[in-house]
């Protein structure tokens, strides 16, 4: 099954009409521009937007077809607790995308970074959850890179 292609995104809360098809994906596979998705139903959607475009659950694509809702997949993360706000500095200088909830952060899986907040004192619990991070701090809805404006 073919569901055509998606050349618009329109975003959480500004879509009415039941969904075609749903593809889940986890916080990397919702960054793209050009790529063919497989549906939850087994049919493909090729994306095809101008420019790259980071997805959050609840955004539809628009196809020729109709919409194709995007769901965020399980991914194995770290739920973090202790002195949240220490423990996020050391996330956020190391540009490690994080959640942010008033009593834990959660970040993508790494033991590296598992044993250093542990070191400082974190309670690290892993678990298997949609992953959706805060956004960028210079508005672009994701941190990428070391290359944001400043120097060092």
């Amino acid at each position: 099954m073919n569901h055509g292609t998606a050349n618009a995104v329109i975003r959480a809360g500004d879509w009415q009409d039941s969904a075609r098809a749903r593809i889940v994906l986890d916080y990397e596979g919702r960054f793209l521009r050009r790529k063919r998705l497989i549906a939850e139903d087994g049919g493909s959607v090729l994306v095809d937007l101008a420019q790259t475009v980071s997805l959050e659950p609840g955004d539809a694509l628009q196809t020729e077809a109709g919409l194709i809702e995007v769901a965020a997949a399980p991914e194995p993360l770290l739920r973090i607790t202790g002195d949240l706000v220490r423990l996020a500095w050391h996330i956020g200088n190391r540009h490690t995308p994080c959640a942010v909830a008033d009593d834990h952060l959660l970040i993508r899986d790494d033991h590296v970074l598992a044993e250093m907040l542990t070191q400082l004192g974190a309670r690290v619990e892993r678990l298997d959850a949609p992953f959706r991070p805060e956004g960028g701090a210079y508005g672009h809805g994701r941190t990428h890179g070391h290359d944001h404006g400043h120097s060092h």
